[in-house]
């Protein structure tokens, strides 16, 4: 028997175990991306919760400082989920006893990631090819925290190798409390559009909440997404970076509002804010640098982007990231 949302709203709040999240729009774990600053700058937009990027079992286990960094928490964040990549449970077990000291809502455990470098550490989207694996490190995540456990997955290892069905449905015999497919495989990377009808067979065969990612770039794709799988939530990745704006205007759409589209001047100023959150936790001149790669993505459709670009790309202080915005909102 598959879950039920509480109400047929196509915008609503989710239960994950005893977790209540005040929507369903959330925002994906993001190697690079979603750190403190840029999970702050999601809320402050409407996103219902958002992930750490994935940290490494093996890293917290170990202590590196580097790797415990990722699990700051914004401004202004009270609630985060925490995601971890593990081989095995033991190293999941102890990943897990450090991260209860941080008090996420959620643990996640990635089975999609298809870097290589992931992949030959024997995490990642190799779990599933052993789903029997996944269902040892979730009970022993599971084992030792009180906090809800959930994993991400893609659909397989390669067209050959589907096993999302089947590592899904052993991950919740063994405690998860949802699941999120990106329905692509390992194989496929980020190419051709992801088979959404993977999303709604699990659905269909859970008694859990089921989220979907993939090819997620705009409120009409959450719908339809929502709409065709009658998934209980969504999860923006590669459309939230540089559009933050996406989570209320999603939220707008999905009430039947007219969505509020972000000004050159509305995403320029985002972009400064979203800077000066970065700076919270890097010195300012790596914050400066580590910066650009989110620019980009602001300046998308922005009147003189390449000239923006340029500039940015030369910057390295607040002031002078300022005075390009200025100048640029005066013309």
């Amino acid at each position: 028997m598959s879950f039920k949302a509480e109400n047929n709203s196509l915008y609503h709040d989710l239960t994950i175990g005893q977790t209540r999240i005040r929507g369903n729009l959330l925002l994906a774990p993001l190697a690079g991306y979603s750190d403190a600053a840029f999970r702050s700058i999601c809320i402050a937009h409407g996103a219902s919760l958002c992930h750490t990027e994935m940290i490494s079992a093996e890293a917290v286990y170990r202590g590196n400082e580097k790797t415990l960094s990722l699990l700051d928490r914004g401004r202004d964040e009270t609630d985060y989920a925490i995601q971890m990549f593990a081989s095995n449970p033991v190293s999941a077990a102890s990943c897990t006893r450090k991260i209860n000291e941080y008090n996420p809502v959620l643990i996640d455990l990635n089975c999609g990631c298809a870097v290589t470098k992931i992949l030959k550490s024997g995490c990642g989207a190799v779990l599933l090819r052993n789903p029997h694996l996944i269902g040892e490190i979730v009970r022993a995540i599971s084992e030792n925290t009180s906090i809800p456990v959930t994993i991400k997955l893609r659909s397989g290892w390669d067209a050959h190798e589907l096993s999302y069905v089947e590592a899904s449905c052993i991950a919740v015999e063994n405690g998860a409390k949802a699941v999120t497919l990106h329905p692509r495989t390992r194989s496929e990377g980020f190419s051709g559009h992801s088979d959404w009808s993977q999303i709604g067979k699990l659905k269909s065969l859970l008694d859990v909440p089921v989220l979907g990612s993939g090819d997620l770039f705009s409120p009409q794709d959450a719908q339809a997404m929502i709409t065709q799988t009658e998934c209980d939530g969504v999860m923006f990745a590669r459309g939230a970076i540089g559009n933050p704006f996406i989570f209320n205007q999603t939220r707008a759409f999905l009430e039947n509002v007219q969505p509020a589209q972000a000004s050159d001047k509305q995403r320029l100023d985002t972009m400064l804010r979203h800077l000066m959150l970065m700076m919270d936790f890097k010195p300012e001149r790596i914050a400066c640098r580590e910066m650009r790669k989110h620019a980009a993505h602001y300046f998308k459709g922005i009147h003189n982007a390449g000239v923006l670009r340029r500039e940015i790309n030369q910057a390295q202080k607040y002031s002078e990231y300022e005075d390009i915005v200025i100048r640029n909102n005066q013309e």
